[in-house]
């Protein structure tokens, strides 16, 4: 295996011994009644922190969002919409994972997530304060890359007259290593809103893309091309989606 496939490896990973940031572009397409587009840039930096025999790698998800508010001559029929797009800042998610420092081929992470209500519009976030437990199981079998990471956050705080939160996320992950530091990938996102209405709770993807790491004037990197078709869906959500990722390694 060379250079390049075990650089490719690094990025690979959630529980990292080096500092990665990776900006995420998500596009969803076919969402509500009128078949709209919205956008969801996720920034999501992790960084390890040694203490003693033990790590704690910190992520974060800092999403920035674009959503349409109504579907043209649909007005009345969406409460509280006033027309055009709303953009702005989402809810920021920090979870910190306790690891062992020393792993072999398969290492696990677990600690608490929380998820603060950092919206900058009403229809970009829950206005609630939310917490739970988070997982992550990966394993490191040459030239495969993959494991799960799951969790499950439940509101105990914030506005009033918001619904309350209790959702599930599962993303199983899997990479096969190529020669030259390609990568072929999938890492469905998969969550699951218990307040919401029978068949409208889950959503489930299906996909996956290619991916390449390199270094670029010193500086190492991956682009990732993937596409997903979400098989179980809520009512109102997107039939589909891309999501092209640029990663750097600190």
């Amino acid at each position: 295996m060379g250079a390049t496939e075990e650089l490719a490896k690094k990025f690979q990973t959630p529980l990292t011994d080096v500092v990665s940031v990776p900006f995420q572009y998500n596009t969803f397409f076919g969402v509500g009644p009128g078949n709209a587009t919205s956008h969801l840039l996720n920034i999501s930096p992790v960084v390890p922190v040694r203490l003693g025999d033990w790590h704690v790698v910190t992520r974060t998800v800092i999403p920035v969002i674009s959503v349409s508010r109504f579907t043209p001559g649909l007005e009345d029929e969406i409460p509280g919409t006033g027309g055009g797009t709303a953009t702005g800042l989402g809810d920021i998610n920090f979870t910190p994972f306790l690891t062992p420092g020393r792993t072999g081929a398969v290492s696990w992470g677990l600690g608490p997530s929380i998820t603060l209500p950092t919206s900058t519009m009403e229809e970009l976030g829950s206005k609630k304060w939310s917490a739970g437990p988070s997982a992550v199981v990966m394993f490191r079998f040459s030239p495969v890359v993959g494991g799960v990471l799951l969790r499950q956050q439940w509101s105990f705080a914030g506005g009033r007259h918001h619904p309350g939160v209790s959702q599930f996320l599962m993303q199983p992950f899997a990479s096969y290593n190529l020669s030259g530091g390609w990568f072929l990938t999938s890492a469905p996102i998969m969550t699951a809103n218990w307040e919401a209405q029978p068949g409208n709770k889950w959503l489930v993807p299906v996909g996956g893309g290619v991916g390449r790491a390199f270094i670029l004037d010193h500086q190492p990197m991956s682009l990732t091309a993937q596409a997903y078709y979400h098989v179980i869906r809520p009512d109102l959500g997107a039939e589909w989606q891309t999501r092209l990722t640029m990663q750097f390694l600190f």
